[in-house]
């Protein structure tokens, strides 16, 4: 092997381990978003135009570039995932918080993917592919250091009956999303795929959004936080989800989604001057530290 081969094997690797914190930091800014866009667009149809905008930039990037589609027998498992990934997930997220519920009390609910993930897999899987013992305490590490971080925002906001439905229908969509991306969808151009996978949460997404009586009002929040979704949640962030379940396991991937709660904490002090308490960042690092045993446990065994 040559040095320049060396040195680009070099960089490769370097990228791929980047991936996931590059993932974390861009999802993060989900909730901000949600914040700039929530006053002046009903959720739906905000995800609605997200969803359209994203396929349009997909298909001219896909033009460019001349990726062909996916074959057609992979249509239907990309459609299912991307429905419950995005139209199941994001809707049920945004609805519930534009629903009452305060965005801690959402985060939590949703923060027990992970758990339910490994719950799933430990009963299902094989004995080789089975959840550790080290890997339970690095969920239960991450999901102790979530409460931390989210406690003082479990009293902000109403949890009634629809709001929790609605909660609990993006925890489930995600898990079940998740899992069925990674048993069904084969490897695949990530543009490809998430064209198709968008398209079809916008066939569910916008005949619900027709539903909607509050009304759309153009501001430069909106139009920020509607660019930021499209070019960075979705091409972005989307993209590498789709492209880190493709490559690892379930459990080791929906450990990140741990990291995002803290993350956002830390980015709304920044820019909003938020507080961020010492058992805020007590929190953090109970985060980082179980998904750290997660993920390396997980590494070890794919040795």
């Amino acid at each position: 092997m040559n040095a320049g081969s060396g040195v680009g094997e070099g960089r490769a690797g370097a990228l791929l381990r980047a991936m996931p914190w590059v993932f974390v930091l861009i999802w993060s800014t989900g909730f901000v978003v949600a914040r700039l866009a929530m006053p002046h667009a009903p959720p739906l149809t905000f995800l609605s135009i997200r969803y359209a905008l994203s396929v349009a930039c997909f298909a001219l990037w896909m033009a460019l570039a001349r990726v062909p589609l996916p074959p057609r027998a992979q249509w239907r498992h990309l459609a299912v995932s991307g429905v419950l990934m995005h139209a199941g997930y994001l809707g049920g997220v945004w609805s519930a918080v534009k629903a009452g519920m305060g965005a801690g009390t959402v985060a939590l609910l949703v923060g027990l993917q992970p758990l339910l993930t490994a719950t799933w897999i430990s009963v299902t899987a094989s004995a080789a592919h089975r959840v550790t013992p080290r890997q339970w305490l690095g969920l239960a590490f991450g999901l102790a250091g979530l409460v931390l971080v989210v406690w003082r925002k479990l009293g902000i906001g109403e949890v009634g009956g629809v709001s929790l439905a609605l909660a609990v229908l993006a925890l489930l969509s995600i898990t079940v999303g998740t899992l069925y991306q990674k048993r069904h969808v084969r490897v695949a151009d990530v543009r490809a795929a998430s064209a198709v996978q968008l398209a079809a949460a916008l066939l569910v997404s916008a005949p619900l959004a027709l539903l909607e009586t509050e009304t759309l009002r153009w501001h430069p929040d909106l139009i920020a936080a509607m660019a930021w979704s499209v070019l960075a949640l979705t091409l972005g962030g989307s993209s590498l989800l789709f492209l880190l379940i493709q490559r690892g396991a379930a459990t080791q991937v929906t450990s990140l989604l741990y990291l995002v709660p803290p993350c956002t904490a830390a980015m709304a002090w920044a820019l909003f001057g938020e507080a961020f308490t010492p058992v805020m960042a007590l929190g953090m690092a109970l985060t980082a530290i179980g998904v750290a045993l997660v993920v390396r446990d997980g590494h070890h065994r794919a040795r």
